[in-house]
């Protein structure tokens, strides 16, 4: 997974990793969930990936507008 850009701030992601059709998120507390386009949505995917890239504001984005639309929690 890659190191989230999020320096500086308390953010609530600390890694991601991101393919054609999802992305994993593993959060301060240590789980990892898996979002994919076909349970949370195409549009929310290709924002979330946007997000994770520029390294600020997934955390928020996902607890605003996804909620609990995730594929599987992974741990």
């Amino acid at each position: 997974m890659k190191a989230y850009g999020h320096r500086g701030d308390h953010s609530g992601v600390t890694h991601y990793e991101s393919g054609e059709d999802y992305i994993k998120i593993l959060f301060n507390n240590g789980a990892i969930y898996l979002y994919t386009n076909a349970i949370t949505g195409k549009k929310h995917i290709i924002q979330m990936k946007k997000l994770a890239e520029e390294g600020r504001g997934l955390s928020t984005y996902v607890s605003q507008h996804v909620k609990d639309k995730y594929a599987t929690k992974l741990s």
